[in-house]
């Protein structure tokens, strides 16, 4: 950085969202402190999906793309996120329904974002909210992806 140039403060807010999930995703995969569960080449993320997820890095996709709710939108609770993630439920005949999310691979990838100390649980025990540490770090990918402004790969 150059001496006289002043640097516009960046949120995660004034950045394209897809990337910033991206690119806190391959800084979640790079830095090793997410622990990816053994059954996560197993689990379905919900009731509505057929079959496992195809990408190979989607919990660290789920972690971040959580980190950045809860930047925009906290406290936010499991139950909330369920319903954020959850889709239709295709029924046959009859007519389509609505169906949560899983909550286990939320709890779980929630639990290992507050390994990283990005994620507090809120004090009037009305679900998580984003810690300064997080914050702190969600903001300098923003920035980060505002200068550079290329695509990050997983």
């Amino acid at each position: 950085m150059e001496l006289g140039k002043m640097v516009r403060p960046t949120s995660v807010k004034d950045v394209d969202q897809d990337e910033v999930v991206k690119r806190i995703a391959h800084f979640l995969k790079q830095t090793g402190k997410v622990k990816v569960p053994e059954w996560s080449d197993l689990v379905k993320l919900g009731v509505t999906k057929d079959m496992a997820p195809v990408n190979p890095d989607w919990y660290y996709i789920r972690a971040a793309s959580l980190a950045r709710r809860l930047y925009i939108r906290s406290p936010v609770g499991v139950n909330t996120f369920r319903n954020i993630y959850g889709s239709k439920l295709r029924r046959g005949v009859q007519p389509n329904s609505y169906a949560k999310a899983s909550g286990s691979v939320i709890r779980k990838a929630l639990k290992s974002l507050e390994a990283l100390k990005w994620v507090d649980k809120s004090e009037d025990g009305k679900g998580r909210i984003l810690s300064k540490q997080g914050r702190k770090d969600l903001d300098r990918i923003a920035a980060d992806l505002r200068s550079t402004a290329a695509p990050a790969e997983l």
